[in-house]
């Protein structure tokens, strides 16, 4: 049943993406609502199972994709954001299909252990909302060159302005710093053995991404950061997020037979 449902969302992406790229905006809240439901709906088969949370990689990937794609409906209700959907809505797609192709759960997690309930929830928010900030900052660049360039102008008409843009950046970047300093505090409450635990690897790169977005916020409001360089700061500290979790997750589960513990 859940391939129904991921078949279903993926259809609904693609559909919303291509209403994001003729901007018909008009339907396209009730089409993304549909590929949402139906993603969650697929989710909650693969990734539950009694009393425990299945998150292979593949899974992984497929709830980092709903979640950022929630958070742009809910973004898109207050801003012109819905041309960042020619983005993030074909990733979905091939995110929620991801779990029928590759079956590997991944060590089951007890949901009854709320220390890791509450470091699940602020580690998928964080990267949710970084995840979109991503996406923010190649939209920003893009128009910033377009209208360096006066190129395309039909499509810069319906980006919102280059100062929103930024702002709104940084205020993604704002909560996502925020949320990423909760995760790594809540770590800290079922973290005992680095090694023991094989969490060596993704604690340093999560903390090197905090350190990346922190230094970003602070040049930021100290020295007026904008444009190219700061978007360079985030596109280094989502990769290094992304390593930290998908990279670290993928050998050690994939070429090394091992699990987070």
């Amino acid at each position: 049943m859940s391939i129904l449902f991921s078949l279903v969302a993926a259809l609904l992406y693609a559909f919303a993406s291509w209403r994001a790229t003729q901007a018909r905006h008009r339907g396209q809240s009730l089409i993304l609502s549909g590929a949402l439901l139906a993603h969650a709906a697929a989710l909650s088969q693969q990734v539950l199972a009694g009393g425990n949370l299945l998150i292979g990689v593949a899974e992984s990937a497929s709830l980092l994709a709903w979640l950022s794609a929630l958070m742009l409906w809910v973004f898109c209700l207050r801003e012109p954001l819905q041309v960042l959907g020619i983005a993030q809505y074909p990733i979905a797609a091939i995110c929620v299909l991801a779990p029928t192709v590759l079956r590997d759960s991944g060590a089951p997690i007890p949901l009854a252990d709320w220390k890791i309930g509450i470091h699940i929830v602020f580690s998928l928010l964080s990267a949710g909302l970084l995840t979109l900030a991503s996406i923010q900052a190649v939209a920003t660049q893009i128009l910033d060159r377009m209208l360096h360039r006066r190129r395309n102008m039909r499509l810069v008409m319906r980006l919102p302005p280059l100062q929103t843009m930024e702002r709104l950046l940084f205020q993604l970047i704002f909560f996502g710093f925020f949320l990423l300093t909760l995760t790594l505090l809540s770590g800290l409450l079922f973290v005992h053995d680095l090694f023991g635990q094989h969490l060596v690897h993704k604690t340093f790169l999560s903390f090197a991404a905090w350190l990346i977005f922190g230094g970003l916020l602070i040049g930021r409001l100290r020295y007026g950061w904008r444009g190219r360089s700061a978007i360079r700061w985030v596109m280094y500290g989502y990769v290094t997020l992304i390593l930290a979790y998908f990279g670290s997750k993928l050998i050690l589960e994939q070429i090394l037979g091992r699990h987070w513990t």
